[in-house]
């Protein structure tokens, strides 16, 4: 019993190991009970000796040794799960995504970079969806909206489209990651919409209009902002540039195209593609868009 609060057994039990541990009755590499050790000294069942023999694991405190048992942890490993926090843990899944793509992130792949074991991850984080929001969150805190603004609705949503943009090219798996029908609870997200209507504040149009020109200027970046990690992972896993890729695809494409005379014209007149001119072109005709609903559209109140 401490302070009024019952502590189950398993508790007092890794308690009792973790003091022998840190004043150095155990030292790194020794033996700590077995399961078994811990039943006959404790009393307890073998289901309560296992569970406290995790939480020391989960700890950092001790590691498994083949054809030993379990051991008291070296004090470099004791120090790294002892000074893990969930930055550093969100950082390290940032790192992983940006060199390697989503795919490759895992609970796993974030410990080991660390040098801890993966259980100590989750007590900063409960799983990784919650590890991929805190990633998200992160992320979009890293370029916050100015204080001082441009003049005018159209120059601030145009600064906030080229912040959004210059995000999702920065952290390539970013934009896939971010959801349009489900919204991401995402306090840097949501700074993000609060500046996007205050832009909007004083135009004609009513709220739901506002909250629509704001969606729609999120899915427009990040649609074309998702197509950054296929790009990204196509020059992996093929070792060829977008560039390269279309000339070793020459002979399909003019085949494909020779009933279609419009199409043919980019045999001999060639469509320079490029994301950020689909962006810059997109944006101007989208905030013009914006213009006319403005000029014509619903009004406030």
């Amino acid at each position: 019993m401490e302070t009024g609060v019952l502590v189950p057994p398993y508790r007092r039990i890794a308690d009792d190991i973790r003091a022998r541990i840190e004043s150095g009755e155990l030292r790194p590499g020794d033996r700590v009970p077995s399961a078994r050790a811990i039943t006959r000294e404790w009393g307890v069942a073998i289901a309560t000796a296992t569970k406290a023999l995790a939480v020391l694991r989960d700890e950092g405190l001790t590691v498994p040794r083949p054809g030993v048992g379990t051991v008291v942890a070296p004090r470099r490993v004791q120090r790294k799960e002892r000074d893990l926090t969930r930055e550093r843990v969100v950082r390290a899944a940032i790192a992983i995504a940006d060199a390697h793509g989503m795919a490759e992130l895992s609970m796993r792949r974030v410990a080991t970079e660390l040098g801890v074991s993966t259980m100590s991850l989750y007590r900063h984080v409960p799983g990784k969806a919650e590890l991929v929001l805190a990633m998200i969150d992160t992320a979009i805190g890293e370029a916050p909206m100015p204080t001082r603004r441009p003049a005018g609705w159209r120059a601030q949503l145009e600064l906030c489209a080229r912040l959004e943009w210059a995000m999702f090219r920065r952290h390539l798996w970013l934009a896939p990651s971010m959801s349009l029908a489900r919204p991401d609870l995402s306090a840097n997200a949501a700074r993000i919409t609060e500046w996007v209507l205050t832009a909007l504040d004083g135009t004609r149009l009513d709220l739901n209009s506002q909250m629509y020109v704001n969606i729609l200027l999120f899915s427009f970046v990040r649609g074309v902002g998702c197509a950054l990690e296929a790009e990204a992972e196509a020059v992996r896993e093929t070792g060829l540039s977008n560039e390269e890729w279309l000339d070793s695809q020459e002979s399909v494409f003019t085949s494909m195209i020779g009933e279609l005379p419009h199409f043919r014209r980019f045999a001999t007149e060639p469509f320079d593609f490029d994301l950020d001119r689909l962006f810059e072109f997109g944006l101007a005709r989208l905030l013009d868009g914006v213009a006319g609903l403005i000029a014509t559209g619903p009004r406030a109140g």
